[in-house]
């Protein structure tokens, strides 16, 4: 398999050609244009064979964000087979821990969850009230009182309901087993990746015109730069910001405080969302588990570190600058690709914009340097 794939990739120590700027304009135009068009294949697929595509995606995916790992104990001499099956074992391990102690905990945070909205019905209007020095208007006492038993007779029924959906889901055994079968060849197709990585580098470095090759690796290598610092770089993140959270929250007594540390941890990348939910949570925490104004000040002083660590060491130091984004472009792209591609579209949401970004810049550089644009004649 690994033969016809050695024939094509280009010799390994193949000369930069230096490209004059009217020739390095049009290779640039084209990769951008690849690039655009590669976008646009991905999302045409998702949406006409998606059952097919995703598990490719996602295996994809997974081969790219674990190949850091198999190619240092590849250079650590260690067989890249051997590499990549140690790696997915060390993942199989991790997530058969996560999977023994996390599902116990979120379960039993689950149970507390109909006895947490009755309750904060019934107690956050008093503790409401006594804060303002004031009674609340019968009406929304009246709401808050019915929206607690809604929501607990909604939580209540969600198992059955859900058992209902499986069943049913199930029932249909053509579509059953389709997903089946698509979420258990992710990690095989992800291991084959992972064993060829290299060599799928090498098939497409070798598709590329020779004098091009090293323009065009600079650009994918600033792809990857990008793409390795928001995948890599924001679901560490996340992590360490759940475990601030969650640590922070509990030493709060308050209930639930894993939930809503995750809620917030992971929410962190979508810019305010995780934050506001995250506190606004906690804060209803503290007006069900109400032992002392400390409780405040340690939910304070939770989000307040957090938000400092993160801005200040976590981010700079896990990401960097590399995804390049603001705040309110991430919100744009995630309402934008969300309402055109559903939940396929939010996940892919910012990846693509950082890529389309990069492209943009690529594109503006190259404009800059025209006669169009400097005003100077072709000839001067």
């Amino acid at each position: 398999m690994q033969v016809p794939l050695q024939v094509v990739s280009p010799e390994p120590a193949l000369p930069e050609v230096e490209l004059a700027e009217a020739e390095a304009r049009r290779v640039d135009f084209a990769w951008s244009l690849g690039m655009v068009g590669a976008l646009a294949l991905v999302f045409a697929l998702l949406s006409v064979f998606g059952g097919v595509a995703v598990p490719v995606l996602l295996a994809l995916a997974t081969a790219y964000g674990l190949n850091p790992i198999v190619t240092a104990l590849e250079r650590r001499g260690l067989n890249r087979t051997v590499g990549t099956s140690v790696v997915f074992g060390g993942c199989a391990l991790l997530m058969a821990g996560a999977v023994l102690y996390l599902v116990p905990v979120f379960r039993d945070e689950a149970a507390k969850l109909p006895d947490f909205f009755l309750r904060a019905s019934e107690r956050v209007v008093p503790q409401v009230e006594e804060l303002l020095g004031r009674p609340l208007p019968d009406l929304l006492r009246q709401r808050m009182a019915e929206l607690g038993e809604r929501a607990s007779e909604v939580l209540q029924s969600a198992g059955p309901t859900a058992a209902r959906l499986v069943a049913s889901f199930a029932g249909n055994t053509a579509r059953f087993v389709a997903t089946l079968l698509g979420l258990l060849v992710v990690p095989v197709l992800a291991f084959f990746f992972l064993q060829d990585y290299p060599h799928l580098v090498e098939l497409v470095k070798g598709l590329v015109p020779r004098r091009a090759v090293g323009l065009v690796s600079q650009r994918f290598s600033e792809v990857d730069d990008v793409l390795s610092a928001f995948v890599r770089g924001q679901l560490t993140v996340g992590a360490i910001l759940s475990v601030l959270y969650s640590t922070g929250l509990g030493f709060a007594r308050i209930d639930m405080a894993i939930v809503i540390g995750v809620i917030a941890g992971f929410g962190n990348m979508v810019p305010y969302l995780g934050t506001t939910l995250g506190v606004i949570l906690a804060l209803l925490g503290v007006m069900l588990s109400w032992q002392g104004a400390w409780q405040l000040a340690v939910v304070a002083g939770t989000f307040l570190v957090a938000q400092m660590a993160e801005g200040l060491f976590i981010t700079p130091r896990v990401v960097g600058d590399k995804v390049g984004l603001s705040s309110v472009s991430v919100i744009i792209a995630i309402l934008a690709f969300g309402e055109l591609f559903g939940f396929t579209g939010i996940l892919l949401a910012v990846p693509t914009t950082a890529i389309l970004k990069v492209v943009l810049r690529v594109v503006v550089e190259r404009y800059q340097r025209t006669a169009l644009y400097t005003g100077e004649r072709a000839g001067s």
